[in-house]
């Protein structure tokens, strides 16, 4: 029987692999550009309780620990739809100088992303379980009109991960079980944004400003308000590791806390200047660039309690360490600094709190709340992660389909605070004006808000 099992396991881990590659297309829901959107039966909880639940597979990501739960073999397969509607609303930008025209709002910088997730777990021994999780951890997306106001600042901005973590777990004794795993990790970016190649050109050739000097440089580069669309690309891969514990203080309650750590990306690719007068060619060739990407670690601690034989409650307190962010500077082959937003991020909380109802033995009801901090401080709010605090409220329903198969549906709805802008301003420019030079201010508000449809589908062995 294990036997011929064996290659189906194998065939099914091999085509999550595949649906974990193809829905890495990112949409930031957690904060900053995390995606906490790591399976679906936690999604209806507001993911409350995440390191404490352990009720499928899934719990590889949020605590691996939790397999010891888990008896013999079980796959996890998620789908997350999410709907992000980010818009900017102008409320006094200024042109840049030399430029001739200020643009619009942008539109809707959100789009609908798929986000998948797939887990394997499997029970070795009475004490020992290893498994395997696929998912996108971080992701971001926002996109942009091509002549907006803030096109100087961004137009498209795109993060995308593929996360491979094998995990390991061993139950200490009735009470106490440990976890632990390693990520394998790739992220691929893309980033673009308008250049003001009339303000490059003189900045370049009339140094102080003289008039006569600019008097007699426009008509070479070919007059006010000529720009163009830089676009950097990039990739690589790095590892990290989980962490996790869980403790059963009585048949009724559990303890999870786990700890992901912090991953350090060299992301190298190349710019390309699409548009680009001939006479700057040498200022601002094409070629290739790097920047240093970290991602942040993060700790979490849950609760589980059963009240009664329908009644479950959940709690979940996160941090992450955000503070990690200091500026995203794109750097040339040679050093030089090719291009630098100041972000100055600050370590988030995440508190959420939920409850699941059984109906009956085939029917659980679960809704959470959740609040969720951004790291994003007003002074240095940039179009690319236009983030604010945000407050999820979710609902979902698990249906089993026998003792092996169950399906879960969730459903969130995050309220995002108003954000505002006001980059490059006498203030900012004044503190950061190597990232402000030729670009509109941007002074605005942004009005955000996230929709996440998602479905699970669970099979014991």
């Amino acid at each position: 029987m294990t036997v011929n099992r064996r290659p189906d396991i194998l065939t099914l881990l091999a085509r999550m692999v595949g649906l974990a590659a193809l829905g890495t297309a990112g949409a930031v829901q957690a904060s900053g550009f995390a995606l906490i959107e790591q399976n679906v039966s936690g999604l209806g909880n507001a993911y409350a309780g995440a390191a404490a639940v352990a009720e499928d597979a899934s719990t590889i990501f949020f605590n691996p620990a939790g397999m010891t739960r888990l008896p013999g073999m079980q796959v996890v397969a998620a789908a997350h739809a999410i709907r992000p509607s980010v818009k900017f609303s102008n409320t006094g930008s200024t042109l840049a100088p030399l430029q001739t025209r200020l643009g619009g709002n942008g539109g809707d910088a959100g789009g609908w992303a798929f986000v998948p997730n797939a887990y394997f777990s499997w029970q070795v021994s009475p004490m020992w379980h290893v498994g395997v999780g696929l998912n996108a951890p971080f992701g971001l997306k926002t996109e942009y009109d091509v002549s907006w106001v803030g096109r100087f600042h961004a137009i498209e901005s795109e993060l995308k991960t593929v996360n491979v973590n094998p995990s390991v777990a061993f139950k200490v004794n009735e009470a106490i079980s440990l976890g632990a795993g390693i990520s394998y990790q790739r992220a691929e970016a893309t980033l673009t944004n308008a250049v003001n190649y009339t303000g490059a050109f003189i900045r370049a050739v009339c140094p102080t400003g003289d008039p006569a000097c600019i008097g007699a440089a426009l008509p070479v580069i070919g007059g006010p308000g000529v720009e163009g669309v830089a676009r950097v690309e990039g990739h690589d891969d790095a590892w990290g590791f989980n962490l996790g514990a869980l403790v059963t203080l009585s048949p009724q309650t559990r303890i999870g806390v786990a700890y992901r750590s912090e991953i350090d990306y060299r992301v190298s690719g190349s710019v390309v200047f699409g548009n680009r007068p001939a006479v700057l060619a040498g200022g601002l060739p094409n070629g290739p660039v790097s920047s240093d990407l970290k991602v942040p670690g993060s700790a979490s601690w849950s609760i589980f309690h059963q009240i009664n034989s329908r009644w479950d409650v959940l709690g979940d307190v996160s941090w992450t360490d955000w503070s990690t962010v200091k500026a995203l500077n794109i750097v040339r082959a040679n050093g030089t600094l090719l291009s630098t937003t100041p972000l100055n991020w600050r370590d988030t909380w995440r508190f959420s709190v939920g409850a699941n109802y059984r109906q009956n033995d085939t029917w659980m009801w679960r809704f959470g709340v959740a609040y969720d901090q951004s790291p994003v401080q007003d002074p240095d709010r940039t179009p690319r992660v236009p983030d604010e605090d945000r407050t999820w409220l979710a609902i979902g329903v698990q249906h089993k389909l026998s003792k092996a198969a169950a399906i879960d549906v969730g459903y969130a709805y995050l309220f995002v605070r108003n954000a505002s802008s006001r980059l490059c301003d006498a203030a900012g420019a004044a503190v950061y004006p190597a990232g402000c030079a030729g670009k509109n201010t941007l002074i605005g508000n942004y009005d955000n808000n996230i929709n996440i449809l998602s479905a699970q589908f669970r099979y014991s062995f």
